[in-house]
């Protein structure tokens, strides 16, 4: 008689399971391979979070050992307690004490989602930051509440502090705004300015007290408070501007990057020349720029990239910084002119800008075809545990009208025979 094979102590595969898995399993499976969706994926290798370097941006470290940072998009240093850290980033604010050793996560109930700007005041108490969804200011330790402001101004592309008490300036997706009273109130700023939104702004202490905004990758000046802006854009037109500058050794001197090339002025931005040579790779966009002397460092989409020359040549810095990830911020200790701290980010800059302002929450980048592949993949899971519960139970099953077997002194039972 001929039949299926069956090894002895195996579960069979009967007909109903054949049923299951030609009418239900195969067909799903074959609608999950075909549904399947690209994904976004990076070099393993890579890490995002903040680095410092202690000799001009020649070598650095990990400044968030212990906490996982996926993208440090905001940096602030106390003007009081220069190891007195904020760090924006992806996740939310967190706050160090010693110098980026330790970090705690600031106000994780009230400051939600990605911080984009954050500053503090001069007495290093008091401080402001940006979310996606508003402005938020710190009056003590860990004492963040949302303030009122305009509309436009989150998330904020920059936040600085005036030299004038309790001024500060804000870039806002949408416009530009000032405070007098560090965040109460709010004025609009952009009057004589271009309708395009202000992407980088700089505040030069002194009498009198400049800010340089960049708008539409030109420059502009103003010496009262941004009430009225002049143009500054001599020398270096048609180029656009990326960042811009203050030489640590040089206070006159400004630095500006764009257009693959760096650029400085030494009579307050009203002529610019092109210093050294290009960057390296065509089409880079700088985020962050710090100049001394020949010493200068710029962060860029493709990396942190430094010059001994004054741009005569370029390095790409590799070692103990991520190699394939996006550089954003680039900021100077007050007091050690020579300690830098840069900001990597695994998700680019501009997709996090871009969800912010476009109030995407995480469910709103699951797409269509995902959702139905995990559904597919959840059905898949319970039809073939309950295709195993099936097969398992009728191995289990006793055949229909035998007797219990009953064992005898000397004898082992084996499977469904008495020895």
């Amino acid at each position: 008689m001929t039949g299926p094979c069956h090894h002895p102590g195996l579960p069979t595969f009967g007909s109903a399971d054949a049923t299951l898995l030609g009418r239900f399993i195969l067909p799903l499976t074959l609608l999950l391979l075909l549904s399947a969706s690209p994904a976004q994926s990076h070099d393993p290798s890579a890490w995002g979070g903040l680095f410092r370097s202690r000799d001009d941006g020649a070598a650095w470290a990990s400044a968030n050992s212990g906490v996982f940072v996926s993208g440090a998009i905001a940096i602030a240093i106390s003007p009081t307690d220069v190891n007195h850290l904020l760090l924006g980033a992806e996740s939310g604010l967190l706050r160090s004490r010693n110098g980026g050793r330790g970090w705690t996560i600031e106000a994780p109930s009230v400051v939600l989602g990605s911080v984009f700007a954050v500053a503090f005041s001069a007495d290093g108490q008091r401080a402001l930051a940006s979310t996606g969804l508003g402005i938020f200011r710190k009056e003590a330790d860990n004492d963040w509440r949302p303030i009122s402001a305009p509309q436009g101004a989150a998330p904020a592309r920059a936040i600085v502090r005036s030299g004038a008490a309790g001024r500060v300036y804000l870039a806002g997706w949408a416009g530009l705004f000032r405070s007098d009273d560090w965040g109460g109130s709010w004025l609009s700023a952009a009057d004589g300015l271009p309708s395009e939104p202000v992407t980088a702004l700089l505040v030069v202490h002194g009498s009198p007290e400049v800010l340089y905004a960049i708008v539409r990758g030109g420059i502009w000046a103003s010496v009262d408070g941004a009430r009225t802006w002049a143009s500054r854009r001599a020398g270096i037109s048609p180029t656009n501007v990326d960042v811009l500058a203050v030489d640590v050794k040089h206070p006159t001197r400004l630095w500006a990057a764009g257009g693959d090339q760096v650029f400085w002025s030494d009579d307050a931005g009203a002529g610019w020349q092109g210093v050294g040579g290009p960057l390296p790779e065509p089409n880079t966009t700088v985020h962050g720029i710090a100049a001394s002397e020949e010493i200068v460092v710029v962060t860029t989409d493709r990396g942190l990239y430094r010059s001994a020359d004054a741009g005569k040549s370029w390095a790409l810095i590799i070692d103990n910084l991520p190699a394939h990830l996006e550089a954003g911020p680039l900021v100077r200790d007050p007091l050690d002119p020579a300690t830098l701290y840069a900001g990597f980010a695994l998700v680019p800059y501009s997709e996090l800008w871009r969800r912010a302002a476009d109030r995407e929450g995480a469910f709103a980048r699951v797409s269509v075809p995902s959702l139905a592949g995990g559904a597919i993949l959840l059905l898949l899971v319970v039809l073939g545990a309950f295709a195993a519960l099936r097969r398992l139970e009728n191995y289990y099953r006793p055949p229909t009208g035998s007797a219990p077997a009953t064992r005898t002194p000397g004898h082992h039972r084996m499977g469904k025979t008495l020895l």
